[in-house]
């Protein structure tokens, strides 16, 4: 077992909150318009029938531009590097690819999907359960720290996955662990390999290490796909030194078009100590489905969300620092609509779908750091409504000179006009009645 030190060492996703990393705003190679009126349907793929099931169950008719562009050619094998808008079915682009072009062999690993945090690695892993709903042979299983190793080991052990959904640090671990004679992870049948949120996880040295060790664990023969809505054109190099030409290229919509459809987005001035009592109103005064309230720090998270349930609100709150258990159980809570309100660190920000979310606040302005632009990390955050060109509302809070030039600073760099509220808001403009 390793000791805690190498295990904090591994265990990247939990930086995850301070980190959101984007585009510079380079040409694409290939721009599309939005598409708000599909003429295909996912029957054109010619998928396995069992995935077309799948597909009719969970209701899905028209792909988006995105499936469009990537599935028709990603299902033939050819690598594939995708940045598109949030919330346009990034997700569905590599499962549905992975699995119609998996053919299971008992104790292999045929496809590896990683991405930068637990509760993204906990989502796609569902995305595949409910795909493979009549496709009973394939197995899949997600991995990431904050477990014990052991328990892994004992899982692997017992019954090999064809399919892993992972965090890199944890992964790596269990590729370097030794299961008898050989590892206890083999990953040298993956057929597969894909990254999701790939600048998040190739723009930091250490996470990049991490997945560059993994990398060539897996065999020289095999499909790389790897997405994000936020490229820079550096980060397009680095992801392109793990392709093979030729690499399809699809970049929907350039860089200044990357804000939602369908999404309204203002801004409020006032001084930081209004902004509690703005909030309790605003969660009053609006029409909601659920909402996600981002802030900067977990102190401040945990602190909002105590006074929003003092205040009767439905609200949890969620933070890297959690036990996974609690995380998990968090994400659920939110995902199942036991929950309206989340308050959140950027851990949410990226990702993480949640479908009824429609309106979200940024109670803290995003901030530049090292490792973030604030102009990124804002379209990452307003990103979690809005989504799949429906309805959604964002508000976000302006408190200092640095918040109002950073508010310029995303007007600029994304072409968007952000008004100040209005004293009242049209509630069909973000909801459906």
């Amino acid at each position: 077992m390793l000791d805690s030190k190498e295990e904090e060492l591994l265990d990247y996703e939990d930086d995850a909150e301070e980190q959101a990393e984007g585009a510079k705003g380079d040409e694409p190679s290939k721009q599309k318009g939005y598409v708000g009126i599909h003429t295909s349907g996912f029957k054109d793929f010619l998928l396995k029938p069992e995935l077309q099931r799948a597909i009719q169950d969970c209701g899905f008719e028209h792909p988006s531009e995105v499936q469009s562009e990537c599935i028709p050619q990603a299902i033939l094998g050819m690598d594939v590097l995708c940045q598109a808008k949030s919330g346009m079915g990034k997700t569905a682009v590599f499962v549905l690819t992975t699995l119609q072009q998996l053919d299971p062999v008992d104790g292999e690993v045929g496809v590896l999907v990683m991405c930068h945090t637990r509760e993204l690695a906990y989502q796609i892993n569902e995305e595949y359960t409910r795909f493979i709903k009549y496709l009973p042979s394939l197995k899949c299983k997600v991995i990431y720290g904050g477990e014990p190793i052991t328990k892994h080991l004992d899982e692997l052990k017992e019954s090999m996955p064809h399919i892993i959904v992972a965090t890199p640090g944890r992964l790596l671990a269990l590729t370097r662990k030794k299961g008898g004679d050989k590892a206890a992870l083999d990953l040298s049948k993956v057929k597969h390999f894909v990254l999701d949120e790939c600048d998040q996880m190739l723009e930091q040295l250490d996470m990049r290490k991490a997945v560059q060790d993994i990398f060539k664990e897996t065999p020289r023969e095999k499909q790389v796909m790897m997405f994000s809505a936020t490229l820079s054109q550096d980060i397009r190099k680095i992801c392109k030194k793990f392709m093979t030409d030729p690499v399809m290229e699809v970049f929907i919509d350039d860089e200044s078009k990357l804000t939602l459809h369908g999404l309204q987005q203002h801004y409020v001035k006032l001084a930081e100590n209004e902004k509690n009592r703005k909030l309790n109103d605003l969660l009053d005064a609006l029409e909601f489905n659920q909402v996600i309230i981002f802030v900067k720090s977990p102190e401040r998270a945990k602190t909002l969300n105590q006074l929003l349930c003092d205040c009767n609100f439905p609200s949890i709150a969620t933070f890297g620092r959690l036990k996974q258990e609690e995380r998990i159980e968090k994400y659920k809570a939110f995902k199942n609509f036991q929950k309206r309100i989340l308050v959140s660190t950027d851990m949410y920000g990226r990702g993480v779908d949640f479908e009824k979310v429609n309106v979200v606040i940024n109670y803290d302005m995003p901030e530049n750091s090292e490792h973030q632009k604030a102009a990124d990390c804002y379209l990452h955050r307003v990103g979690r409504s809005g989504r799949f060109g429906t309805k959604g509302l964002a508000i976000t809070f302006v408190s200092t000179a640095e918040d109002s030039s950073t508010l310029e600073e995303i007007q600029s760099r994304f072409e968007v006009n952000i008004t100040e509220l209005p004293e009242q808001i049209d509630t069909s403009t973000y909801m459906y009645s």
